[in-house]
């Protein structure tokens, strides 16, 4: 590969990369705007991060974060 060629596939991969920052920059907008407009109608932006965290999760992984929770939380007296 010439060093001409090399530093043009260079280049489209950097500008590519780049694009895909600036869609990336927007779904961040887009997605904030979804918590302000949860927000305005009474629900908690931080309660829904925390939901879609554990959707995220496997059933089997979620379950043994719970107990884990749970058992912190005995710990402490918190339960």
């Amino acid at each position: 590969m010439s060093d001409a060629v090399a530093a043009d596939e260079l280049r489209l991969l950097i500008e590519r990369a780049e694009r895909l920052e600036e869609e990336k920059a927007g779904i961040n907008d887009d997605i904030k705007g979804v918590f302000a407009e949860a927000k305005s109608r009474g629900f908690d932006p931080k309660a829904m991060r925390a939901v879609m965290k554990l959707r995220k999760m496997e059933k089997h992984a979620r379950d043994e974060a719970e107990a884990i929770l749970e058992t912190c939380k005995a710990a402490l007296g918190l339960a």
